[in-house]
């Protein structure tokens, strides 16, 4: 299925933002049997619609095929770990959340956040679509249903007496391909007076710093405030807060309420960001349409670094099966005759091969035993964060490098 329309108010879909061509999905991750199968691979492309703004991709593979069983835990992560823990002490403090509370998180994970809530004596209950993780969640003490959210899920949970004084949504509202639907749900499972809270990276980051590596296909929008207030109006919501975050390259934390409740003040942040949006021309297709030709120098940059390495006999080896990892290698063409494989904390992931690319996946240990002389770090969000936990490199003269915005040899 194409998105000629725009999934939000079906305008027609007639300006690129981005092309990367034919890949896998970013999640796929092959066994050793599956290396032998052909893999399937799907145009990745997005597009911004003229009418609300929000730029979205072509959907071709619906969210059970992704989200049902789920290769992503949270609590891998420790800097997520740790923003989740401060946002729950946040929330608490802010919106006097207590044990008469309603706390209910949707793409809950693992139970990394929710946990929080939980020690803190606060009622929660997750909402988690992959069965595989809720349990993970459910195992420490996170109450969690495996189901999809949106319109039917709210009116269930309502119906339960479950209605939320504060419903989180972290890195969710990308990957939802009927986004009235979902933005339906948040609004009609909040009490009266409740708010919610939704995080996204930032489109404005991601085009700033040329992250295109985010762009695959289990992202359906690439956010902006601008179009994010629009879906959010038209369900009967208000945006009051917006607060800028360092994660995932740079995100937004937007806080809304129904647009009938008078409790929440107005904070800075929210006039803040719509005035950078407008200074970055937000509102103009020829501000989309240009991301394009910012994105093949970063190919350029990273194929003529390992094709160097590879000549003076260099070893390189990659940090990090992130999906953003995944687009990058494959967007490059890069696989096994260039890197010779990646490490991950995820034991999920190990002894699993990346899709397109086809590195093997092993655990961080495998470095100590081949030494590598550069260690490519794909989720460059975090790379203070596994330049601090690895450091031992150094002690056999590995470096590590990034390639988003442009290559570039750490320390």
């Amino acid at each position: 299925m194409t998105a000629h329309n725009c999934r939000f108010c079906n305008a027609p879909l007639k300006h690129r933002f981005v092309d990367l061509g034919s890949t896998p999905l970013a999640n796929a991750y092959l066994t050793e049997e599956q290396l032998k199968l052909p893999e399937p691979s799907y145009p990745l492309r997005a597009f911004v619609c003229t009418e609300c703004w929000l730029v979205q991709a072509d959907a071709f593979v619906p969210p059970e095929d992704i989200f049902s069983h789920y290769a992503y835990f949270s609590s891998y992560s420790d800097g997520w770990v740790e923003h989740a823990r401060q946002f729950t002490i946040m929330a608490r403090k802010r919106f006097g959340l207590g044990e008469a509370s309603q706390v209910i998180e949707v793409a809950s994970n693992d139970g990394y956040l929710l946990k929080h809530f939980v020690e803190a004596g606060v009622p929660v209950l997750g909402i988690e679509p992959a069965e595989n993780v809720a349990e993970v969640a459910r195992q420490i003490g996170v109450p969690t249903e495996a189901r999809f959210f949106g319109k039917e899920t709210a009116a269930d949970l309502v119906s339960r007496g479950l209605a939320a004084d504060i419903v989180i949504g972290n890195n969710v509202l990308a990957h939802v391909p009927d986004i009235n639907d979902f933005v339906g749900g948040l609004s009609a499972v909040l009490k009266p007076d409740g708010v919610v809270s939704v995080e996204f990276p930032h489109l404005l980051r991601l085009m700033e710093n040329i992250q295109f590596d985010t762009v695959y296909h289990e992202h359906f929008y690439y956010l902006s405030l601008l179009a994010v207030e629009k879906v959010f109006a038209a369900h009967g919501l208000k945006i009051f807060d917006v607060e800028e975050l360092p994660t995932h390259g740079g995100s937004l934390r937007v806080l809304a309420c129904r647009a009938t409740s008078m409790v929440h003040a107005i904070g800075h942040g929210l006039a803040k960001v719509r005035t950078e949006e407008a200074a970055a021309g937000f509102d103009r297709v020829e501000t989309y349409e240009a991301f394009q030709s910012r994105v093949a120098p970063i190919k350029d940059g990273l194929l003529a670094f390992l094709e160097q390495a590879k000549r003076s006999g260099k070893k390189v080896a990659a940090y990090g099966a992130a999906a953003k990892g995944n687009t990058l290698l494959n967007f490059c063409g890069v696989g096994t005759d260039l890197i010779e494989y990646v490490v991950d904390r995820n034991p999920h992931k190990q002894g699993h091969f990346l899709p397109g690319s086809k590195l093997p996946i092993y655990a961080p240990e495998k470095m100590d035993e081949t030494q590598p002389d550069y260690v490519l770090i794909l989720p460059w969000n975090i790379k203070n964060e596994v330049v601090a936990a690895n450091s031992r490199i150094g002690a056999w003269g590995g470096r590590f490098a990034v390639a988003v915005p442009e290559l570039t040899v750490l320390g």
